[in-house]
């Protein structure tokens, strides 16, 4: 605990002077917290409007090129490696709103599950509003890779999802590149979380097992058990998470992970040959 609310502070907001003060966290750490991420081999992901790959370190951790972020935990002792894509479940809702407008996200997604793995030789670049990692570049842009005529509205769809899924493995790969300990588990939450074929596709490219779990309140539920561990209802915070933190749902790697492989190599080749024409573009 920090302190507590003086009586003047208090007149002033309406709250009960003496309110215990206690030290907090930026989003993503509190958000982290809220999902049980807390020791090595868990990794948190957000799949909200941005996509945010969080991992508890024990020890500083840095990507020497500078492209994860490297800060304390807010938890004393630990640290955290974060990869940010900008447009996760923002891409998603672009596709939606421009490209069918006024259809549920459940129905629109439905057929895509029928389609196969690699989205029939269909890329999409999920760069819709510039990318910090693993490409930390305003003038990055999204595109589809591989149109044809025979593509439809499920290609499109599917592609998506792919695209974010591949460009949170950039940040995952680069987190393994650290030397982080064995990844065991990846925690994933967010309104993307809830499609069923994202998890899938995710827990494919990723080659790891996702879970759900018992909390969707992400940072607000973290906050609350800083706040709860401060003030003395448990004694820290890994051992708050273990009491109140369940997991809900498990989605492992199935018979589509191998045909990732391929999809994901060009995909990592798109960047790089298209950046000209991206910098060309953004500055006219």
């Amino acid at each position: 605990m920090t302190g507590a609310l003086s009586a003047a502070a208090a007149a002033l907001m309406g709250l009960v002077a003496g309110t215990p003060i206690v030290g907090g966290g930026g989003d993503q750490a509190a958000a982290a917290i809220g999902t049980g991420a807390v020791e090595e081999g868990i990794v948190s992901l957000s799949l909200g409007t941005s996509g945010v790959v969080f991992a508890a370190t024990d020890q500083p951790t840095i990507e020497p090129q500078g492209r994860l972020h490297a800060f304390c935990h807010a938890i004393p002792g630990k640290w955290h490696l974060m990869g940010v894509m900008l447009s996760a479940g923002g891409s998603l809702r672009w596709h939606r709103d421009t490209q069918a407008a006024g259809i549920p996200f459940d129905d629109l997604l439905k057929p895509a599950a029928d389609v196969p793995p690699g989205s029939d030789g269909l890329l999409f670049l999920p760069y819709l509003t510039g990318e910090r990692t693993p490409y930390p570049d305003p003038l990055a842009r999204g595109a589809f890779v591989g149109l044809t005529v025979r593509h439809t509205l499920p290609h499109l769809s599917r592609s998506v999802l792919e695209g974010v899924a591949f460009g949170l493995r950039d940040g995952f790969e680069l987190m393994k590149g650290t030397g982080l300990s064995a990844v065991s588990q990846i925690r994933v939450t967010g309104g993307g979380a809830r499609s069923a074929l994202w998890r899938q596709i995710l827990a494919d490219v990723l080659q790891t097992e996702l879970v759900t779990v018992n909390s969707e309140e992400g940072a607000a539920f973290g906050a609350a058990l800083l706040a709860a561990t401060g003030t003395g209802v448990f004694s820290d915070v890994p051992g708050a998470c273990r009491q109140v933190i369940q997991i809900t749902g498990r989605t492992v790697p199935g018979e589509a992970a191998a045909a990732y492989h391929e999809p994901y190599r060009v995909y990592q080749q798109l960047y790089p040959a298209l950046r000209p024409a991206f910098h060309a573009l953004g500055a006219a």
